[in-house]
């Protein structure tokens, strides 16, 4: 159980370094650190304590794996004509535009209000998402429908 609880502690070395700890949720840390409790505590000749511990992380970083896997198997919202014509005037675009039109208005837009620049968060992702959408409809042929 020793080569556990060394392995668990490498684990959160790695997650420190790299920066995934700070992306992690309260919920992901706390399963971390029961894991690393338990193997110390079994790795110290304690595994009635420890192995419970260990068990339901594994358990809960299984079924949080499988939701993942769940989640990325949806497809995606289909575009609509008012996702389209909201996409649309958020760029600043015609009907017609086509991706090379699309990407300019992007690059012009995202510019001014990167948040790097000042601007928010919130309001890049829009234009991305907006621009994403426009694309993705172009690129399955109903763009110049």
């Amino acid at each position: 159980m020793g080569w556990l609880a060394i392995a668990l502690i490498a684990l959160a070395g790695w997650l420190i370094w790299t920066g995934r700890l700070q992306r992690m949720t309260v919920k992901d840390g706390m399963a971390l650190g029961a894991a690393l409790v338990g193997a110390v505590m079994a790795a110290k000749g304690k595994p009635v304590a420890g192995l419970p511990l260990l068990v339901g992380s594994a358990l809960f970083f299984l079924g949080r794996s499988r939701k993942g896997k769940a989640r990325s198997r949806t497809p995606a919202v289909p575009a609509t004509a008012e996702r389209l014509a909201r996409a649309r005037a958020l760029l600043g675009l015609p009907p017609e535009a086509d991706a090379k039109a699309v990407k300019a208005a992007h690059r012009r837009l995202i510019a001014s209000v990167h948040p790097d620049r000042g601007g928010t968060e919130a309001l890049a992702a829009e234009i991305n998402a907006a621009r994403d959408l426009l694309l993705r409809h172009l690129k399955s042929g109903q763009g110049q429908a």
